[in-house]
């Protein structure tokens, strides 16, 4: 059996990594339910593109919706058409299918421009990057995004490492999946790769590459094909709403102006994300970063691009775009935590040529030793601290994470013994090996846990209430309460979310049939409380009728 493995490495590689991929992406992805605010909201959505069979137009709450393209949409619809039914499985199994394409491509990518160990260590990082990982397990459209993104600045990689006369084809991949971007996103589909490949065209001197008919025509062909038809379609049946709330609204005045999201953070926000996002490689990523930057007075800036090895090509290639891709989304006047998972890729390929030296020859010794001896020391300090939390946090709150208490413990305990055991005695492919083994056990096993351990603190409680909307056959009124999505996909297909000077008010925009739901904070915010009945009362709010 070990001689037949050694003689078909690509086959068990391949084998190898989509069973790893399946055990990280999609294992458990169905036992918790959708999360609020975006997942409920954009799972609702599609279940209703899938029952009304209108695959063109967008609605949430029964109202149009022009904020979005439909791409993520049409791909959830294929998963509930595949399995025949809408539940939280079929909803997740797209974003779990576009982590492990995203993942299996810097492996065939990474293979051909340096070397399969180098392709192997590349995917094995991005997919167990934590923000990367959460987002290829919640059906939400960055994920989408950034495998569409990755395909296309990966195939204009490509036009730097393939034969003259297949060029072409790498090209033509870059504009078809630029064009999947737009469809999965928008601006940012169009910004990343077209800004990517045009500030590596000047970097290697090859500007005039990108303007040679074959190329381009052809490639704008393929691009606008992909984009245009759904753009038109949108323009014409229902401009000019379409072009106001779509095109300036939500692509253009956003970039600009948060204002009317509220979504405005400070220029650095995203370094922030990234040191959370990826770990548990960014301790690393970090301390070999430091290195580089000591012997920053030895590097030559006149360099000649094609004097470089293939792996130094594909380094800069992959620094540029980390560069655009940050300074993008860092300029956008709009940002959330998951805007910046396009940028894990070109991490994951940087990084991995310093593990692959630590792997081979021992390179990056220190700092890589050093930096597990610390990750692993933090979660087990973490593991004895999380053992005594009974004595020092208050009671209400210990009971909220008791749930999860002993598994934390023990996952926390074990891979933090383990791995400074194999720091200590310098069991190189160990520690790389136990590193990614946390991130695979805490995904499989622990990330329903914690999903359903947010859920108690409010969400549970929608869904009930949804639930019992649905079976009484009555309509749901949220008084002056955020848009909780979770009321639409548990519950009745329309709520109205409403916003009431007076609860006097809101129970007069009911009927017989109508309850209601209210923060049980809320209720001190009025002075005038009329007569209701309590239905249900649960953690974070109230059902209640007149």
């Amino acid at each position: 059996m070990i001689d037949f493995i050694k003689k078909h490495p690509e086959l068990f590689t391949i084998l190898g990594l989509l069973a790893f991929c399946g055990m990280i992406f999609f294992y458990g992805i169905g036992s918790y339910a959708l999360m609020d605010v975006d997942e409920t909201r954009y799972v609702s959505m599609a279940r209703d593109m899938f029952h009304s069979k209108d695959y063109m137009t967008l609605y949430l709450n029964g109202d149009y919706f022009f904020e979005k393209p439909p791409l993520y949409f049409w791909g959830e619809v294929l998963s509930f058409l595949g399995f025949g039914v809408v539940n939280e499985f079929t909803a997740r199994v797209p974003v779990a299918l576009y982590g492990t394409l995203s993942t299996l491509l810097l492996y065939f990518v990474g293979k051909k421009v340096v070397s399969r160990r180098y392709g192997i260590v590349s995917a094995l990082i991005l997919a167990t990057s934590v923000e990367f990982l959460i987002l290829a397990k919640y059906a939400i459209l960055d994920i989408l995004l950034a495998t569409c993104v990755e395909f296309a600045i990966m195939s204009g990689f490509l036009t730097y490492f393939v034969k003259e006369e297949n060029k072409k084809y790498c090209w033509w991949a870059f504009y078809f999946f630029s064009g999947l971007a737009v469809l999965a996103k928008g601006i940012p589909g169009f910004a990343l790769p077209f800004g990517t490949m045009f500030f590596v065209a000047i970097f290697t001197k090859r500007f005039k590459e990108l303007f040679r008919p074959q190329y381009l025509l052809v490639g704008f062909v393929i691009f606008f094909a992909v984009v245009l038809p759904w753009h038109i379609l949108m323009l014409n049946k229902y401009d000019p709403l379409f072009f106001n709330e779509y095109v300036m609204k939500h692509h253009v005045h956003r970039f600009f102006d948060s204002s009317g999201v509220n979504r405005k953070q400070p220029f650095y926000f995203f370094a922030l994300t990234i040191l959370w996002g990826f770990c548990p490689w960014i301790l690393s990523s970090l301390a070999i970063l430091c290195s580089k930057i000591k012997k920053l007075k030895d590097i030559n800036l006149k360099f000649n691009f094609e004097d470089f090895t293939n792996s130094q090509k594909y380094m800069l290639l992959n620094f540029i775009a980390f560069v655009l891709i940050f300074l993008f989304f860092s300029s956008s006047s709009t940002k959330l935590v998951t805007y910046i998972v396009p940028i894990y890729f070109t991490m994951a390929n940087m990084l991995a040529f310093a593990w692959v030296k630590y792997l081979e020859n021992g390179e990056y010794d220190k700092q890589i030793n050093i930096t597990t001896y610390v990750w692993f020391g933090i979660l087990l300090v973490a593991s004895i601290v999380a053992m005594f939390t009974q004595f020092f946090l208050p009671e209400k709150i210990y009971a909220d994470i008791v749930s999860v208490k002993w598994f934390t413990i023990v996952l926390l305990f074990v891979f933090g013994v383990i791995g400074i055991l194999v720091t200590k005695f310098n069991k190189k492919y160990l520690v790389f090996a136990t590193l990614v083994s946390f991130v695979t056990v805490l995904s499989a096993f622990g990330m329903g846990r914690y999903f359903n351990l947010d859920y108690s603190f409010g969400q549970n409680d929608l869904m009930k209430y949804g639930k019992y909307a649905i079976d009484n056959n009555l309509s749901i009124i949220t008084i002056n309460n955020p848009n909780r999505y979770s009321l639409n996909y548990y519950g009745p297909k329309k709520v109205k979310f409403g916003e009431y000077p007076t609860m006097k008010d809101a129970f007069n925009d009911g009927d017989s049939n109508t309850v209601f739901i209210i923060r049980k904070k809320e209720l001190k915010y009025y002075n005038e409380i009329p007569n209701y009945t309590t239905i249900f009362e649960g953690k974070k709010y109230l059902l209640i009728k007149p």
